[in-house]
C-alpha cells in the first residue's frame, strides 16, 4: 500500500503531480473526489501519504488520529502521513508561503496588510502573517462574513495597505481577465502576492508590474509546500535547492504555453 497522491474536488488544473515526481522517486495520483467518494475514501485508508485540497482541508480533520503542532496551529490539514493505520495530519501551507515571503525579502513585521479572500487557503496565511507580527491584517471577501469587509470597503478605506496578499480563485485559468481589485488607490503599497500559478502573471500581478510593485505568483508555495510535504511522506530531508530546480524547469515550461 505504498499509494501517493492529492485528493480534493477539482484537480485538472494541478502541477502538483509534476512536482512530486521530481522531488521523490514515487508515482503520484491526481485523485478527484466528490464528498461522498471522499467520505469512503478516507475511512477506507488506502493510502502512504496524500495531499489534501480543496474543500476538504477542514473536514478531513474528523479522520486524523494526531494532529502535527502546524496543523493545529492553522486550524487545516494539507498533508496526511498513514503510519499501519495512524493517521496524522500536516499542514504544510504555512511553511511554503513563510518560505516564499522570505525568499523575495517582503516584510510584514509592523506592516499593514490585506487579505483577499476567506476561503480554505487563507488561513495558513493569516497564521503565517499574525506570527510575522503585522501591524494589522485587512480581510476582504467578495461576500461580508465574519471579520470581513467587502473589496470596495478594502480600497475606499484601507488604501494604506503594505503588502496585499490574494488567496482567491479570481484571475486563475481560464478566466484571466479578471482581478479582485484595483491598485490604484494603494499609494503605499510594496509588494504583491498572488497564490495564483496559472496564469504564471495574473491581471493583478501585471498591474503591480505597470506599478513598479513587486509582484510574485503561487508557484514557488506550491512547490515549497509539496517540498516539505515530501519530508513528512518519506520521513527524510530534501535541500531547499529542489525547489529552485523546480521552479525554473516548471516557470519555462508555463511561458512555453502562455506563447
Amino acid at each position: 500500500m505504498k499509494r501517493y497522491g492529492l485528493i480534493g474536488e477539482h484537480l485538472g488544473h494541478s502541477y502538483s503531480k509534476v512536482i512530486h515526481e521530481q522531488l521523490a522517486d514515487y508515482t503520484y495520483d491526481l485523485i478527484p473526489l466528490s464528498n461522498e467518494e471522499f467520505h469512503h475514501f478516507m475511512s477506507a485508508k488506502e493510502f502512504a501519504a496524500i495531499n489534501v485540497t480543496i474543500p476538504y482541508k477542514c473536514e478531513v480533520m474528523e479522520y486524523l488520529d494526531r494532529l502535527d503542532e502546524s496543523a493545529a496551529h492553522v486550524g487545516a490539514v494539507n498533508t496526511i502521513v498513514n503510519q499501519e493505520g495512524v493517521l496524522t495530519g500536516y499542514n504544510t501551507d504555512y511553511s511554503g508561503f513563510l518560505y516564499t515571503l522570505n525568499k523575495h525579502q517582503i516584510t510584514i513585521k509592523d506592516k499593514k496588510v490585506l487579505v483577499l479572500g476567506y476561503g480554505g487557503a487563507s488561513r495558513a496565511i493569516l497564521a503565517v502573517l499574525k506570527d510575522l507580527g503585522a501591524k494589522e491584517i485587512v480581510v476582504a471577501n467578495r461576500t461580508q462574513k465574519d471579520i470581513t469587509i467587502t473589496y470596495q470597503e478594502a480600497m475606499e478605506c484601507h488604501a494604506d495597505a503594505s503588502v496585499i496578499i490574494n488567496t482567491t480563485s479570481v484571475g486563475m485559468f481560464p478566466n484571466v481577465d479578471a482581478t479582485p481589485i484595483s491598485l490604484a488607490p494603494f499609494a503605499d503599497l510594496t509588494a504583491v502576492v498572488d497564490i495564483i500559478y496559472n496564469p504564471t502573471t495574473t491581471k493583478l500581478l501585471k498591474e503591480a508590474k505597470d506599478r513598479n510593485i513587486l509582484g510574485v505568483n503561487g508557484l514557488e508555495m506550491l512547490i515549497a509546500q509539496a517540498k516539505d510535504a515530501c519530508q513528512f511522506f518519506l520521513d527524510t530531508k530534501i535541500a531547499d535547492e529542489a525547489i529552485d530546480q523546480i521552479l525554473d524547469s516548471l516557470t519555462a515550461e508555463l511561458n512555453k504555453k502562455d506563447k
